[in-house]
């Protein structure tokens, strides 16, 4: 198999350039990282295998990697619901597969709370419906001064991921904000949960400092069909840490669920999405105000995109 890294390409959506990876054919599925890293990173594990069976779409979180945004204008969980539909609309995608690793895990919750009709089945990993202990974790990690004085290396490896794009230090501004808005945003109700009626898969590790066991089963107990897979001697970030258990476990969740993918995919009701021209005709007015250079749009395969059955996951991915 090729090692050669896709392209980050962006596409214009709810007012950003999100830039994003595509890798492979099949079915959509749309993955997405946790707070402070990439997508590419995250997921750099799971790609290898998933884009053999999927067309994997990863696109970077606002004001993370190759998304250029300015923490400094804020920056909220709900609006990463925003950029995540917006997103898919672009790319014409009316119904995914959707993966999501911690703050991705709360947009995807948030996703499929808001359009459950639109997901084929949803994986969450790393995530929990209470403020605490996840907030008070995070306060703590994520104080540019701490990570300066105590985790020099964290901080080189920030710049590295965030700089480029978001300029020099960004990620000092970014931090804080992730923090701030986990100590105040809306948390999640049962009435919310229950609105969730694709395919689920809880994933959390069982020494997640952010996840305690107990709160992924509370989880996993609301959400109509679903089930828990709790990974051993592992912290937060499983597909990281114990990256084999992780694929095996969502290879045997595809495979339980397929059948019930490709009829929610088939059955899912009309989808209003954005006319290419219309993309276009937006995308030049947009380049006419704005003083940055243009950047490099592009859609992946509409024939690959399509609410075709999702193709037999394959054996090996349980070897």
């Amino acid at each position: 198999m090729s090692s050669e890294r896709a392209p980050v390409q962006h596409v214009s959506a709810n007012g950003l350039e999100i830039g994003y990876v595509t890798e492979g054919a099949g079915p959509p599925l749309i993955m997405l990282h946790g707070a402070s890293s990439s997508g590419r990173e995250d997921f750099s594990a799971q790609l290898p295998l998933f884009r053999r069976a999927f067309q994997c779409l990863v696109p970077d979180a606002r004001g993370h990697g190759s998304t250029r945004w300015d923490a400094r204008n804020g920056f909220r969980y709900a609006w990463l619901v925003d950029d995540l539909e917006a997103f898919a609309d672009a790319l014409g995608v009316a119904t995914f597969h959707l993966l999501g690793f911690s703050m991705g895990a709360a947009t995807a919750l948030g996703f499929a709370i808001r359009h459950p009709e639109r997901l084929r089945t949803l994986v969450l990993a790393g995530l929990s419906l209470e403020r605490e202990p996840r907030s008070s974790v995070v306060r703590r990690l994520m104080d540019p001064e701490r990570i300066d004085r105590h985790d020099p290396a964290w901080a080189a490896q920030l710049e590295r991921r965030h700089g480029p794009v978001q300029g020099e230090g960004a990620w000092r501004r970014l931090l804080p904000a992730i923090a701030g808005d986990v100590a105040e945003q809306t948390l999640f109700t049962p009435a919310d949960i229950v609105r969730v009626d694709s395919p689920t898969l809880v994933v959390v590790g069982d020494r997640d400092p952010f996840v305690p066991v107990g709160h992924a089963w509370a989880l996993r107990r609301q959400l109509p069909d679903s089930r828990l897979f709790v990974a051993p001697d592992c912290g937060h970030e499983v597909m990281v840490r114990r990256p084999a258990l992780f694929n095996e476990a969502l290879a045997g969740f595809y495979r339980a669920t397929e059948a019930a993918a490709t009829e929610r995919a088939s059955a899912a009701p009309g989808v209003h999405l954005p006319h290419p021209a219309a993309d276009a005709a937006a995308a030049a007015g947009s380049a006419r105000s704005s003083p940055r250079p243009p950047v490099t749009s592009a859609r992946p395969d509409e024939s690959t995109m399509s609410a075709n059955p999702d193709i037999e996951w394959l054996k090996e991915a349980s070897r």
